[in-house]
């Protein structure tokens, strides 16, 4: 049987732009969660958004929540440092 056509990996096992995408937004969600998360957060749920329309839903549906649950945690962490300064 041959790999569908929404697979995240092309034909030669090459990783697609999707699947980078979606990395990325991991590694962003990673970020915001201990620097800036106004600004790594909504770029982190952008790309997984994006990674997501462009086909790659099985990682994509994953890190969606997870950008979203860094963005917020982020902002948690960064109130708790500023009101214990």
């Amino acid at each position: 049987m041959t790999q569908a056509a929404s697979s995240p990996r092309s034909q030669a096992g090459t990783v697609t732009s999707a699947r980078v995408c979606t990395i990325i937004s991991f590694v962003l969600a990673a970020v915001a969660t201990l620097f800036f998360p106004i600004v790594f957060g909504p770029a982190a749920i952008i790309l997984a958004v994006v990674g997501y329309a462009m086909g790659d839903r099985s990682l994509a549906k994953w890190a969606i929540p997870a950008a979203i649950a860094a963005t917020i945690l982020g902002f948690v962490l960064g109130a708790m440092v500023f009101a214990a300064a």
